[in-house]
C-alpha cells in the first residue's frame, strides 16, 4: 500500500488544481481567443503571461495545440513557433519539477513487469526515449506526469525535451499558418 500513497498525493494535487480552475471559471480563460488577446495586447507581459498560462494548462490538462495557434495567429509561424517553443520547455519542466517533488519517483516502486521493462527502457537510453517521445506526443499532460515519476534525472529529460519538442512545433506552425490562411483566418 506504501508504494501507492505518492501517487495517491499528485493525483489529489492534479484533481485538487482542477478543481480549483474549474470552479474559479479561470479555466475558462484558457482559449484561443483569450491567449491571443494577452500576447497582443503587450508583447513582453502578453508573453510573460503566456508562459505561466501554458505551465498552468499543461498540469491541468489543457492541450498544447491551443497555446501554439493562439502565438502563430498572433505572431506568424517563426515568432510563435519560438514563442510557443520557449513555453513548452518551461511549461514541461515546471510539470516535472512539481511532480517530482510530491510524488517521487512513484511508478519505480510498482512490481508490475510491464512498468519493469518500460522504465528499464527508459534508464538504457533516457535522452533518446524522452526525444522520441517528444516527437510522438509532444507535450501531452499525462507524458510529462509519466516521466517525471519515472525516476529520470532532470537534466535527460530536459536535454530530451529541448530536442525533441522542434520538429512537432515546427510541423504545427506550418499547419496552423496554411489552415489560418485556407479559412481566411485574421491574425497572420
Amino acid at each position: 500500500m506504501r508504494q501507492y500513497q505518492r501517487l495517491l498525493a499528485v493525483a489529489l494535487f492534479l484533481g485538487m488544481l482542477l478543481a480549483v480552475f474549474e470552479f474559479s471559471g479561470l479555466r475558462d480563460h484558457f482559449n484561443l481567443v483569450f491567449l491571443q488577446q494577452q500576447i497582443a495586447q503587450n508583447r513582453f507581459s502578453g508573453l510573460l503571461l503566456f508562459v505561466l498560462l501554458f505551465s498552468l494548462g499543461n498540469l491541468i490538462q489543457i492541450p498544447g495545440w491551443v497555446f501554439l495557434a493562439a502565438a502563430v495567429l498572433t505572431l506568424g509561424r517563426f515568432w510563435g513557433g519560438l514563442a510557443t517553443y520557449v513555453a513548452a520547455c518551461v511549461s514541461c519542466s515546471l510539470t516535472f519539477l512539481t511532480l517530482r517533488l510530491i510524488g517521487g519517483d512513484a511508478l519505480r516502486q510498482l512490481t508490475n513487469r510491464t512498468a519493469v521493462k518500460i522504465l528499464s527502457q527508459l534508464d538504457a537510453r533516457p535522452i533518446r526515449s524522452v526525444v522520441l517521445l517528444r516527437v510522438l506526443f509532444q507535450t501531452v499532460p499525462a507524458l510529462n506526469y509519466a516521466l517525471a515519476l519515472s525516476g529520470i534525472k532532470f537534466r535527460h529529460y530536459f536535454i530530451g525535451t529541448l530536442l525533441g519538442l522542434p520538429l512537432p512545433i515546427a510541423l504545427y506552425c506550418l499547419f496552423f499558418e496554411y489552415l489560418a490562411k485556407a479559412l481566411n483566418i485574421p491574425g497572420i
